[in-house]
């Protein structure tokens, strides 16, 4: 069976780009706070991956100092990264069940019906195929792989709310799915956040389909993720 992802490899630069955001986050495994497990990293990392996905669409990611958080899309977004580990399983298995779970979670402070909560209303097919690549219908790096399945989550914003949050969450568990950061100790998120404007720029060059913008897409997330490798370097620093 062709690997339909095989060609982005080809792409100049993709494949260069795409070791070295590898290695990057490889080494933050290696660093000795995360050798010893790295819980600590990888709970901060979750915290501040949650605060900048909801502030990439529009919320304020600070959290209030009473612990209250009152923006729903914040709201949704903490309460999707805490559901991450515990929808791990169905994401390799059943990645389309994890999808309908991260919008229930995601959009139920947004969306007055609740029969609309985890139901996507467009993109039947391409989600399907998305499920198909996501349990093994393709062999990329992992970086490429989460590229592709944030870039395609935008593009289809399947479920009419909270789409950006559910894209960014699906592409964490991505990372960790396919190896790319198994312990979920990188925050890309941070790197979106502070360039919110080049972020929707490229994700819509990649949903017109051409190779130069699927090609700027997976470069610029690749750069994200050598960033959010620096993001826990520094937080991983923090933990000792």
């Amino acid at each position: 069976m062709t690997d339909p992802l095989k060609p982005l490899l080809a792409l100049e630069g993709v494949a260069a780009a795409a070791k070295s955001a590898q290695d990057a986050v490889f080494a933050v495994h290696r660093l000795p706070a995360n050798l010893r497990g790295g819980a600590e990293t990888a709970a901060e990392a979750s915290v501040r991956a949650a605060r900048a996905s909801a502030g990439i669409d529009g919320a304020n990611p600070e959290l209030p100092t009473d612990g209250a958080v009152q923006d729903p899309l914040l709201a949704g977004s903490l309460r999707v990264a805490e559901s991450l580990e515990a929808l791990l399983p169905t994401w390799r298995r059943a990645p389309l069940q994890a999808l309908a779970r991260m919008h229930v979670l995601a959009a139920s402070d947004l969306v007055d019906d609740p029969d609309a909560l985890g139901r996507p209303r467009v993109g039947g097919s391409r989600l399907e195929l998305l499920a198909q690549l996501v349990t093994g219908a393709t062999t990329v790096p992992g970086p490429v792989l989460t590229a592709v399945v944030h870039g395609e989550l935008l593009a289809l914003q399947p479920f009419g709310s909270a789409d950006g949050v559910v894209a960014r969450a699906a592409a964490r568990l991505s990372m960790i799915a396919t190896g790319l950061d198994p312990k979920a100790l990188t925050v890309p998120e941070v790197a979106f956040f502070r360039r919110v404007p080049r972020y929707v720029e490229l994700a819509a060059g990649f949903a017109t389909g051409s190779p130069d913008g699927v090609r700027e897409w997976l470069l610029f997330c690749c750069e994200a993720f050598e960033t959010g490798a620096s993001e826990a370097r520094s937080i991983s620093s923090a933990a000792g």
